[in-house]
């Protein structure tokens, strides 16, 4: 699948794995006993195929800057995906197999919209980015935040979110109002979540967290938002008024991802614990259900448009894709080797992407949907 020559490598594929799973060090912010986590987990059948594997490039690489912040692959279509890659990012285009730079921050950057706030850029290091519809937003090492619209030239907006060069602006969102409006989201270690408009880009709101803000995603319907921290416990609050709604209990260390189902009823949050915890939003006393990882923190979450599957990345080697239909119960784990960079489905759900961040192997790597055309068997 990567390519990798191991006919003419020390260890054999199978050998190395071993090493891995023997070897592999998961961080934790965190020491906790994770002695009855292992009894919470679901137990799921790892048999299924939903996506097979299709093309494997390495023209087109991702690179992770913080080793925390993981989600820096996003497809808009079955043939098109934006990537991070350090000081910019590219387009790769899965039809004409080659890559443009879409975004250059390594020099100075300067806001086409004249507006309150905006200030030019120089050497930003890209560590979060989320693109929706035609709008791209990335997010800075050192407070920084880009909007740009991929269709158009030059950045529509450009600012440090906060003074401080310490507060990373480790999440950022792109959602769709109650009322239709399109909406940026930024969550930074200042622990603060902050909310522009996409006319003007000024703050509309901000709410403030007892803890540095790691994650932020707003619901389907943009009445609520997940939001996630240095801390066991993950928050649902009105993202109206920022006010806490539920907090969520059962994780042992800090979170870093999350995932809402399109129907809103679900929320899947990713921990350091190396698990994924299910949330049905009419009963936030304990989760739904615990999904366990092989070797590393779940870093990456995402649904597919439908609903069908959920995509669970470990920080490392596995990707894991289940079938809510099932329950959870079945799962397809897709094995690799090297830093995971980010996973996303493309908008029709026909199409699985997943960044791997490697010197020597990294690559984007194609997934394709499986059908199951039963009804031409009455034709054999």
């Amino acid at each position: 699948m990567q390519g990798i020559p191991w006919e003419r490598l020390y260890y054999g594929r199978d050998d190395y794995r071993g090493k891995r799973l023997n070897g592999y060090r998961n961080y934790e912010s965190l020491s906790r006993s994770h002695e009855l986590l292992d009894s919470e987990c679901k137990q799921v059948d790892k048999k299924s195929t939903f996506y097979d594997f299709c093309f494997n490039t390495r023209l087109a690489r991702t690179m992770v800057v913080h080793f925390q912040l993981r989600d820096l692959v996003w497809a808009t279509s079955k043939h098109d995906v934006y990537m991070s890659q350090n000081y910019s990012v590219m387009h790769w285009s899965s039809l004409l197999q080659r890559g443009e730079e879409v975004l250059n921050v390594i020099d100075h950057v300067f806001p086409k919209q004249k507006v309150r706030g905006a200030r030019p850029l120089f050497r930003m290091q890209i560590c979060s980015m989320a693109v929706r519809d035609n709008l791209m937003v990335a997010g800075g090492f050192r407070g920084e935040l880009v909007c740009k619209y991929i269709d158009q030239p030059g950045v529509a907006f450009c600012t440090n979110v906060t003074e401080d060069d310490d507060n990373i602006t480790n999440t950022v969102d792109v959602y769709e109002s109650p009322n239709g409006s399109t909406r940026v989201m930024a969550g930074n270690n200042d622990r603060v979540v902050r909310v522009f408009d996409t006319e003007r880009f000024s703050v509309l709101s901000h709410f403030a967290f007892p803890w540095s803000v790691n994650d932020t995603l707003a619901s389907p319907d943009g009445k609520l938002v997940a939001v996630l921290g240095d801390s066991s416990d993950c928050l649902i609050a009105d993202l109206q008024s920022g006010k806490e709604i539920a907090s969520l209990k059962g994780h042992l260390d800090y979170s870093f991802s999350s995932a809402w189902h399109p129907d809103g009823r679900v929320l899947a949050t990713g921990n350091q614990d190396t698990t994924c915890r299910l949330w049905d939003v009419r009963n936030l006393s304990r989760s739904l259900a615990v999904l366990k990882g092989r070797i590393g923190a779940v870093r990456g979450l995402k649904f597919s448009s439908d609903g069908r599957f959920l995509a669970m990345a470990e920080a490392a080697d596995f990707v894991h894709v289940y079938d809510s239909h099932a329950g959870y119960s079945e799962e397809q784990e897709i094995d690799i080797f090297g830093e995971i960079a980010g996973v996303s489905f493309s908008p029709d759900a026909e199409a699985l992407f997943v960044g791997v961040a490697d010197r020597t192997y990294g690559s984007l790597i194609e997934f394709g949907r499986r059908h199951r055309y039963d009804y031409l068997n009455s034709y054999l």
